[in-house]
């Protein structure tokens, strides 16, 4: 979740990017009050790259690792030539069912086919727990149910 002081921190990296002046003044305790309420309208969480697994049961994510996708992180991808930023955890590679990825210039979440008749739960599952606004869903077999489980189930 953004705080009122990482959005003034971001707003100031911007400013300094663009090689905007910025003045400092001094404010009274009731116009600071009514700038931090302003802030808070914008007191939302960042779309976030990750991995998850589903709950066919529960209807229900479990086991979610995020990392919220910041726009230095963007920044450093286009610089780089980084086409994909995602959440690694080695250690969960294997078992992994779902992964929320950031592709260049918009979010991409891979499933295997098992979330095919469950997109809209899923869309509704991802945005509550990834805050993403937009995305689209690329399906491969790497991420069906059973694929790289131990003894392949």
């Amino acid at each position: 979740m953004l705080t009122p002081l990482a959005y003034v921190n971001f707003l100031l990296y911007l400013c300094n990017r663009k090689g905007w002046i910025i003045t400092m003044t001094t404010l009274s305790h009731k116009e600071k009050e009514a700038i931090m309420a302003d802030m808070k309208s914008f007191d939302e969480p960042m779309p976030a790259v990750g991995i998850f697994w589903y709950d066919p049961q529960e209807h229900d994510f479990f086991g979610v690792y995020k990392k919220e996708l910041t726009p230095k992180m963007v920044e450093d991808a286009k610089t780089n030539g980084i086409e994909v930023i995602n959440f690694e955890k080695p250690d969960h590679n294997k078992e992994t069912k779902g992964r929320v990825a950031w592709a260049v210039d918009h979010f991409v979440v891979f499933v295997g086919k098992w979330a095919q008749d469950i997109e809209d739960e899923l869309t509704a599952l991802l945005e509550k727990y990834f805050a993403l606004p937009y995305f689209e869903f690329r399906y491969d077999e790497h991420w069906d149910l059973g694929h790289g489980w131990p003894g392949d189930l």
